[in-house]
């Protein structure tokens, strides 16, 4: 299938174009300047793949969790391509996609994936690995200090998957062991899973597509 997949939900913002079983893959390396460097960096993707929107099967994006005006960022381009070309939308969940590349990558019984989400807290899911398929245990967010006891369980054989394993071990010295760099996570992640919604007709229309917050902003009270 021939997919463009957009993922900024935490860390680097990338965009990746599949194209007759070849991956086309392009970084942004400020991540401060997603806003205005997105759809700049979508047009190199698909220069460099020699696909004209036209010809896309699907627009995949990172749903979330993850950083508010990211998600934002990131799913307005894509439902904007989707919608303008009338192609089908596919959200593709952030944590079950870092699971899913870690596993290939590790052999550990029990994939966590770990998201910052406000100060000192962080995003997570726990997924069981077994006979190449992820089933998700429990999904929840909890302050950087809990995150120990809420993986004390999995512990026997466990990849904790994170793009800030560095904080996260200085943190909670008890997950140092466990910790895996998630550098290698990036739009191309996507693009299995997407495909599957789209061949399932499991896509949908862009209009229909919402980013997964899991929290509440409440607006700050200036003082006048």
């Amino acid at each position: 299938m021939k997919i463009l997949a957009i993922e900024c939900t935490h860390g680097f913002a990338s965009v990746a174009v599949s194209n007759g079983g070849r991956v086309f893959e392009r970084r942004l390396a400020e991540w401060q300047k997603t806003a205005e460097s997105l759809v700049p960096l979508v047009m190199q993707a698909m220069a460099e793949a020699g696909l004209p929107v036209t010809e896309l099967d699907g627009v995949a994006v990172s749903s979330g969790p993850g950083s508010f005006t990211a998600l934002r960022i990131g799913l307005s381009v894509a439902k904007g391509i989707a919608f303008g070309a009338g192609l089908p939308l596919a959200p593709v969940s952030t944590l079950l996609a870092m699971a899913a590349v870690a596993a290939e990558k590790h052999s550990a019984k029990h994939i966590a994936p770990v998201i910052p989400s406000r100060a000192d807290e962080y995003f997570y899911s726990i997924y069981a690995q077994e006979d190449g398929e992820l089933m998700e245990l429990e999904s929840s967010r909890c302050m950087v200090s809990e995150l120990p006891e809420r993986l004390a369980g999995f512990t026997g054989s466990l990849a904790v998957v994170s793009r800030s394993s560095a904080a996260l071990a200085e943190a909670s010295p008890l997950l140092a062991p466990h910790l895996v760099d998630a550098s290698f996570f990036s739009a191309a992640s996507l693009l299995r899973h997407a495909e599957k919604a789209l061949a399932e007709g499991a896509a949908g229309i862009a209009a229909g597509a919402v980013p997964d917050y899991r929290q509440a902003f409440t607006p700050v009270q200036r003082r006048t």
